[in-house]
This record gives C-alpha cells, sequence and structure tokens, in this order.
C-alpha cells in the first residue's frame, strides 16, 4: 500500500494517493512532532512541551492522548497499521522506508540529486502547524533546503550553465538577501554572461543589506569574488575542471584492445599486470581520453605499493590527498570518516580518478564507492584485484610485436625501417614492455652514429656480463650513456625517499647548483630515465628507482637533501607564521639554501612538499628530526594537517630517543600532546603531556605540554587543574619572552576563570590576550580572543556585546579558511542569540556550525552544535547525538544539563551562568 507521509509543506497522510481524512489540527501537531524524532521513543512530558511549552493547558495530557487515538483510529481505517506505537516510556513513529518526505529529501541531497530533493517541497515545512516547536524545526528545515538551493546553483554554475539558472539564482537572491553564498553564485553567473556592472550592483546591495540588518562586512572570499568582477572587464568562461593527471604521452602507441575496453563506461576498473608492462600510462591515457565526460575533476593518486626504499601510502593519507584535489579543504581525521566524505563527494560530482599502484584489494577499498555512479576509478595494480565487488577487471600483457615495433618505429626514424631483424632482436629482449623500449629507442635516437644492430648487440653484452634479462640490461646500456654528471644524478635521486623532486632539492642532494640541477634532471627525462608528472617536478619509475638504489654509493647526499628540507621549512613557515617558531642553530647547508619570502610561494611550496618531506623524515637519515618537527609544527597543526604531524612528531619521539636526546624526546612529547588535543583524543593529550613534563626543561615546550594539560582538564571540567597548568604556562611563556604564545595561554586562561565564575578577571585576561595578538600582527589569536570574549560578555548578561564579538571572531576565521574553529564561532553566535530569545537564529548557527564541524573532523564542536540544536529546536535527536559525542570523547556536557530537548529557551532567556559554555579555543 503505498503511504505517504509529508511535512516539507502543509503536514498531510497520504494513501494511494488520496489525503487521509479526520485528522485535526492538533492531531497533525502530535503526529508531525513524532514523525520529525521517527524511531525515537518521545516520552509524554517531552510531548508535552512540544507542542505548548510553558503555556500547557490542564488538559494537555489528556488531550495528548485523544490526538494519539484519533491518529490510530484514521490510519487504521485507511488500513495502515503500526505507524503510532506506545512504547515503554512513551510513544514512536516508525514510518517504514520510503514513506516520510523528510528522510527522503536528506538521501537524495546525500546523493547529490538536489533537484529531485527540493522536488518534494510544497511551501513552508509544517505550513499548517502553530504547536510550540514548530518555529524553529521549520527553521531547521527551511536552513537545510537553502543549503541544498546553494549547493544546486553551485553545481550549475561549475557545470558552465550559468546562463540557464540566473533567473532562479536571482530569485533565490531576492527571496533571501543575506545568503551570501547565493549572492556570490548571482555574481559569478551575472559576471560570466558578461554583465560585470549587474554583478557588481548585486554585491553593492548585499553590502548595504547586511551592514542595515546586522551590522556586518562580507567574508573575505566575498571580498575576493567583488574584486575578481570589479578587476575583469569581460565575463570569463567557466572554470576548467582541475586536473591532477600526470603528462599524457603524445607517441602513446597500441593497446587498441585495452582502451576499447576502457572506455565503455564501467565506474570501477583494475588494470594488473607486471612491472614496467604500461598500466600507469593506459590508465593515465584513457583518463585524459575520456576527460570530456568528467567536468568536476581529473584525480591522481600514488599508492606507491611498489616503490622501492617507500611503504604503501596508507589509504586515510590517499584520501586526503584526493580530497584535497577536489577542493576539500577541511579534512576529517579518521579513515572512516574520510571514507565517508569522498562517497558524499562522488556522489554529486563526475570526476576520473587514477589510483595508481595498489597493493591489493583491502589496500584500495576505502577509496571505491558505489555510489559514485557518475565518475569512473581506475585502479592499477601488479595483482589482481579479484576481491573488488563491482570492479571490473582488465589485466594488461607485454605488448604485441606490432604495437611494440610502432613504439619502437615512432621514436627512432628511419633506421628501424632499415633492419627489422635488429628490431625484433631489441625488442625481443627488452621483453617487449613499454618501459624498456622506449628507455632503448631513446638512447638510439640521441646516439645518430649507432644502427639498431649496435644497440642490439650492446643489449647482449649487457645480459652476458650481468646475467641480467629484459628491462634491467636496458637499464645497464642507457645508463652507461649518460655522461657522469648525469649517472651520478640519476644513482643519487634513487635515495630520495619522497615521490618526486624539483631542481632546488634535486640541488642539494647532489650538493650543485639549482641550474645545474635542472639541466641534468632535463637530460634525464630526455633519456627517459625520468618522468615528468607536473613542470619542474621529476620522478622515477618504481623499477628505475630500484635499480638507482642498486648503484648508488653517495652517504652523505640524504643529510644534504634533509638540511635543505629544514631550511626551506624554516623560511616558509617564519612568512606565515611569524613569532611562532623557536629558532635553534641549524646544520649549514650545502648549497646554499634560497630563502621564501612570498606567502604565496610559501603555501605553494609548503603543500607541494610536504609528502615529500615526512617520507624524508620517516625513511632518511636519524638526526635533525627534532629541528624538522619543531619548524613545521605551526604550519601542520594550523592548516589541520594532524595525520602527518602525527607521523612526523612520532618519528621525533623514537629517533630522540635512540639517540638519548632528552631536549628532542621532550619537545616532540609536547607536540604529540597538543596534536592528540586538537585531534580530541585527551586520553593520548594527557599522557603524553604529561610524559613530557616529566623530562622537559625548556620553557616553550613546557608551556605548550602544560597549555594541552590545562585544556585537557577544562574538557573534563576541573576547573582548579586548569588554572594551575596554565598560569604555570603563563609564567614560562612571560619568562621566554614568547609573546605569541604568552597570547594564546591568556586566551585559555580567561576561559577558566570564566569557568570559575571569575568573570571580571576572565576579561582582563581576554583583554591582554587580545592586545598581544594584534601587537605581534598574529589574526589567528586575534580570532580565537574574539570568540572566547563572546562566550564571557554572554555569562556576564551581555548577549547582544557576545554576537557582535562572535561575529568578528566568525568572520576573521572564515577570511583565513579555517572552517573548523569558525564552526567554534558560530556555535557561540548561536549560544548568544539563543540567550537573547532569537531561537529561529540560533538554530541557522548552530545548524551552520554543525556543517563546519562534520567537514572538518572537529568532534568538540560538533558535539556542541547538537547540544545547541537540542535546546534551540526541542529536538532529542540532536541531543542523544550530543551525549553520544561526550561519551565519546570522555568528558562532560559543555551545557550540563541543557542537553534535554525539554529545556526551555526562557530558561535561556534568564541569562544563567549556573552553567558555563565552551569558548571555542579549538
Amino acid at each position: 500500500m503505498a503511504v505517504r507521509f509529508s511535512l516539507l509543506g502543509p503536514v498531510r497522510v497520504t494513501v494511494e494517493g488520496v489525503a487521509l481524512a479526520g485528522i485535526a489540527p492538533r492531531h497533525r501537531a502530535v503526529l508531525a512532532h513524532l514523525l520529525l524524532n521517527a524511531g525515537r521513543v518521545i516520552s509524554m512530558e517531552k510531548l508535552i512541551d512540544a507542542v505548548w511549552g510553558v503555556d500547557r493547558p490542564e488538559t494537555a495530557r489528556s488531550q495528548v492522548h485523544a490526538a494519539i487515538t484519533a491518529l490510530r483510529r484514521a490510519l487504521r481505517a485507511a488500513g495502515v497499521e503500526g505507524v503510532v506505537e506506545t512504547r515503554p516510556g512513551g510513544y514512536v513513529a516508525v514510518p517504514g522506508p520510503g514513506r516520510l518526505d523528510v528522510q527522503e529529501f536528506t538521501d537524495l541531497v546525500t546523493a547529490g540529486r538536489f533537484r529531485d530533493a527540493l522536488d518534494l517541497w510544497h511551501g513552508d515545512a509544517l505550513a499548517d502547524v502553530t504547536a510550540h516547536y514548530a518555529p524553529a524545526a521549520r527553521a531547521l528545515l527551511e536552513d537545510r533546503r537553502l543549503a541544498a538551493v546553494e549547493r544546486l546553483m553551485q553545481a550549475e554554475v561549475d557545470a558552465g550553465r550559468h546562463a540557464a539558472v540566473l533567473d532562479e539564482l536571482a530569485g533565490h537572491v531576492a527571496a533571501h538577501p543575506l545568503r551570501e553564498r547565493l549572492v556570490g553564485l548571482l555574481m559569478v553567473a551575472l559576471h560570466r554572461g558578461g554583465r560585470q556592472a549587474d554583478a557588481l550592483a548585486a554585491a553593492r546591495s548585499y553590502r548595504t543589506t547586511l551592514a542595515e540588518e546586522q551590522g556586518l562586512d562580507p567574508g573575505q572570499a566575498f571580498l575576493d569574488l567583488e574584486r575578481t568582477v570589479l578587476t575583469e572587464a569581460a565575463g570569463p568562461e567557466p572554470a576548467a575542471a582541475s586536473s591532477f593527471l600526470p603528462y599524457d604521452l603524445p607517441d602513446f602507441t597500441g593497446r587498441a584492445t585495452e582502451l576499447d575496453r576502457l572506455l565503455t563506461g564501467h565506474p570501477i576498473v583494475t588494470i594488473d599486470g607486471m612491472a614496467g608492462i604500461g598500466k600507469t600510462t593506459l590508465a593515465v591515457h584513457a583518463a585524459h581520453r575520456l576527460a570530456d565526460r568528467f567536468p568536476d575533476g581529473r584525480l591522481f593518486v600514488d599508492l606507491r605499493a611498489n616503490t622501492p626504499g617507500l611503504d604503501p601510502l596508507p589509504a586515510a593519507a590517499a584520501l586526503e590527498t584526493l580530497l584535497r584535489q577536489l577542493g576539500v579543504t577541511d579534512i576529517p581525521t579518521t579513515e572512516a570518516e574520510r571514507s565517508a566524505r569522498w562517497r558524499t563527494e562522488l556522489a554529486r560530482r563526475r570526476v576520473v580518478a587514477v589510483l595508481d599502484n595498489a597493493a591489493d584489494g583491502a589496500h584500495v577499498r576505502p577509496l571505491i564507492s558505489a555510489d559514485g555512479a557518475g565518475s569512473l576509478l581506475l585502479v592499477t595494480s601488479r595483482r589482481r584485484l579479484v576481491d573488488l565487488d563491482g570492479a571490473h577487471a582488465l589485466s594488461v600483457d607485454v605488448l604485441p610485436h606490432d604495437d611494440a615495433a610502432a613504439l619502437f618505429d615512432g621514436i627512432v626514424g628511419a633506421r628501424a625501417a632499415d633492419d627489422p631483424a635488429a628490431v625484433r632482436d631489441v625488442l625481443e629482449r627488452c621483453g617487449y614492455l613499454p618501459l624498456a623500449i622506449r628507455i632503448c629507442a631513446a638512447r638510439l635516437q640521441h646516439r645518430p652514429r649507432w644502427s639498431v644492430a649496435d644497440l642490439a648487440g650492446r643489449l647482449r653484452l649487457a645480459q652476458l656480463a650481468t646475467s641480467e634479462r629484459s628491462v634491467a640490461a636496458a637499464f645497464t646500456v642507457s645508463y652507461e650513456q649518460l655522461t657522469a654528471d648525469e649517472q651520478r644524478m640519476f644513482r643519487l635521486l634513487g635515495l630520495a625517499p619522497g615521490r618526486d623532486i624539483e631542481p632546488d632539492a634535486a640541488a642539494a642532494l647532489a650538493g650543485v647548483s639549482p641550474l645545474e640541477a635542472e639541466d641534468l634532471l632535463e637530460s634525464l627525462l630526455d633519456a627517459h630515465m625520468v618522468v615528468q608528472h607536473e613542470p619542474r617536478r621529476y620522478a622515477l619509475h618504481d623499477l628505475l628507482r630500484e635499480h638507482a638504489r642498486t648503484l648508488a654509493t653517495d652517504d652523505d647526499a640524504p643529510m644534504r637533501l634533509l638540511v635543505h628540507y629544514l631550511h626551506r621549512s624554516r623560511s616558509a613557515v617564519n612568512v606565515l607564521f611569524p613569532h611562532s617558531v623557536p629558532q635553534p642553530e641549524l646544520p649549514a647547508p650545502d648549497p646554499p639554501v634560497r630563502a621564501i619570502t612570498d606567502p604565496v610561494e610559501a603555501v605553494g611550496w609548503l603543500d607541494a612538499e610536504r609528502g615529500n618531506i615526512i617520507e624524508t623524515v620517516t625513511h632518511g637519515p636519524r638526526i635533525c628530526v627534532g629541528l624538522l618537527a619543531t619548524a613545521l609544527r605551526p604550519y601542520l597543526d594550523r592548516q589541520a594537517h594532524h595525520d602527518d604531524a602525527l607521523t612526523l612528531h612520532t618519528t621525533a619521539l623514537h629517533r630522540s630517543r635512540a639517540l638519548g636526546d632528552p631536549v628532542v624526546e621532550g619537545r616532540a612529547l609536547a607536540d604529540l600532546a597538543w596534536t592528540h588535543w586538537r585531534r580530541g583524543d585527551y586520553r593520548q593529550a594527557e599522557e603524553f603531556a604529561r610524559e613530557a613534563l616529566a623530562i622537559l626543561e625548556d620553557g616553550h615546550a613546557r608551556s605548550l605540554a602544560l597549555n594541552a594539560l590545562g585544556n585537557v582538564a577544562w574538557r573534563r571540567r576541573d576547573s582548579a587543574a586548569a588554572e594551575r597548568c596554565l598560569k604555570e604556562a603563563l609564567d614560562l611563556t612571560r619568562i621566554a619572552g614568547d609573546r605569541s604564545r604568552e597570547g594564546f595561554v591568556l586566551g585559555d586562561l580567561g576561559m577558566i576563570l570564566d569557568q570559575l565564575d571569575r568573570h571580571d578577571e576572565a576579561r582582563r585576561h581576554l583583554d591582554l590576550a587580545l592586545a598581544l595578538h594584534r601587537r605581534e600582527g598574529n589574526p589567528l589569536g586575534e580570532a580565537r580572543v574574539q570568540n572566547q570574549l563572546g562566550s564571557v560578555l554572554r555569562h556576564q548578561g551581555r548577549a547582544e556585546e557576545a554576537v557582535d564579538r562572535h561575529r568578528r571572531a566568525a568572520g576573521l576565521y572564515r577570511s583565513m579558511g579555517n572552517s573548523s574553529d569558525e564552526s567554534s564561532a558560530l556555535n557561540g553566535l548561536g549560544e548568544a542569540l539563543l540567550a537573547l530569545g532569537d531561537a529561529d537564529g540560533a538554530v541557522r548557527r548552530f545548524a551552520e556550525a554543525l556543517d563546519l564541524a562534520e567537514t572538518a573532523g572537529n568532534r568538540p564542536e560538533r558535539a556542541r552544535a547538537h547540544d545547541g540544536l537540542a535546546r534551540a529546536s526541542h529536538d532529542d535527536r540532536h541531543a542523544d547525538a550530543a551525549a553520544r559525542l561526550y561519551a565519546d570523547l570522555g568528558v562532560p556536557s559543555l551545557l550540563e544539563n541543557s542537553t534535554t530537548a525539554s529545556a526551555s529557551v526562557a530558561a535561556a532567556q534568564a541569562h544563567s551562568t549556573a552553567n558555563p559554555a565552551h569558548g571555542g579555543s579549538g
């Protein structure tokens, strides 16, 4: 029987398309609340509170009983049983799968089917319900609808359909003039249509409305967009999808049968075959051929299952790479969360992704999504991946003779046609492997006096002299024809642990100038001894890397490379985070390292080299790791690269213990304590902090460990212990003259004092922290203190001033692209609005905070957002979600007695300070 429960408009129950009669307005209010909490038992008291709030009539209980009876009678008369059930403790709605429009809306949005989801709406949600809970619930559902509208409009604009949706966009903006994302999309659509003046007019209108109604300025992203529109006279074409694919070979030859199978439309294809067979080349070529079918991105990640000297790339790290290539900046913490986010992104995009060099099915399974029906995943492996459900397997063999000969002839030219017998001999000695054929053909191309027979003879001698076959013999012949300097560079590249290398790093590896290094790398590229995935970055094929490693002897080269990374890292981080890096003396670099002075270059270099640096730390020299960890800590921490931070600081810890260096050991323990605190792993944070304090003498590192320990105590509501830790940390920062660290500790101490109801004292600490951060030019510190001040002001009964502080903090975080901490500011804003009695506004802010916190994997702020939504919208689902998260974190509720759906807005209006709130120190 086709039964449908509709809440996205007037509340209706339809059976076989016919509206169910006999349901009065009060009955609809009770039914809608139960359906909003479908599957969850709602007590009689909570139902009464939801329907009437504090103004409940004396007959409320009997009215609820009557409503339940009437609902069951009407449903039973239509042949529908078991929808509203009585359970111990209350009532529960069990609508059944596919019957509730709210759930279908959520599922369609998750799948990226935004238009289908929005088609479910028929006016305002709960349009004919006047119960107490309705306004907050309606506002929450409306915010979800607008978020889906924004995602739909973004997808249409990104796909180049800006003209088709222009009128639709304008209508949405007219209805919601303060939705910054919608206004920005309207500006982009107008601009791309050549209507620059109209785009700027839309920006001015938004600015004016925002200032008049909320007293705010637009965020940094909006300002950047406005500047782009202003400086570009003509509407640009839609931006091309980002491509992270390696270069396609211009002379790709053969594989017609394999290509036909790849182009037939299977969403997941595994390509297996032996080393050197050309799996990656085939996958990359196919991805380039198919690029037009996938407008939302062309992705590539090397899973390095067979890369000599390196461990396979963990699935969590691969997922981070793929998400960042999609433009996701706030990466969840765990592999499971990242995998879920990856599946969500694929469900709403059309991308082609090459997952190269997988170890086995288990290695790549977290990267596979059955939901990404519009995308193509190409997986290469030396093993056949028979255990990947839904994958189409393609095994690649050596090249057929005709394809191999065509590849060789295309590189060599006329000489190949003169001696087909010698060509066959060369191909046989290369084992018909594309890699070996390319290397030998390239060597012959650069030796005009050689005949093909000469090349065949040299291959024969190499095989006889070394008992090498096919690929190895080809490597030997090609290597012998390099100059002495080129041979040395090739050998040293085998010692570089990273995936690729740029000329400055290669210069350090070889002890030559960057210009010399680039010339040598280009010569190796011409000889097909290295490959180039992107400009000025060079890499070795796995087989060539292994060959280079067997020839390498320069033990000092890895140390030169590590020192290069150390100096460049400190230089880049000093540009981005001045005053944040201790400046111990570093080993002298050879050759000298070019300093980084531009912030854009600093970010670009750190993002490009982060993986190579981590691999060099993990697999390279066993010294200087502590110095590199200290240099990179601010960047890894503030850009939320917490996985890499754990790898780096854990390696520093193990190396320091092996070398008997307690100074580096203590600093690594302090860094690990802080990193685990940032991840919400408070037990580990406390353990590492206590270990650090037991051995540390350095004031800077002790203050960091004490700060982490104090923050853990604060989360656990042990305010006295938190105050002791933070006061000691404050003394240490002042003794060391570390003004930046002092500002952060002062802010956190202010929040502890606020928790102890010493609000005036807390305010003095925060005012001083704000002055320090402004003097140091530290916008991150300023945003943090503004957010903390908002909480203190709210507890002092000054909620209107708190709103202003939280909005300033949110704007600063947004301008820095710091979505994780922006969620803290939005939660604070929601709490301040709730204290002012603006439940609808609070719901919107808590919902925004929840979205950001879920994206960033910020568990404390997720709990806080659920907590706020439970109070503002009287929704038990949020209360339960908050309780579960707090239990997982091992801390009490941050608003201890408020995480119940029955907590009233009236209580919030009384500005109670009995349960201090989290200040968002992040």
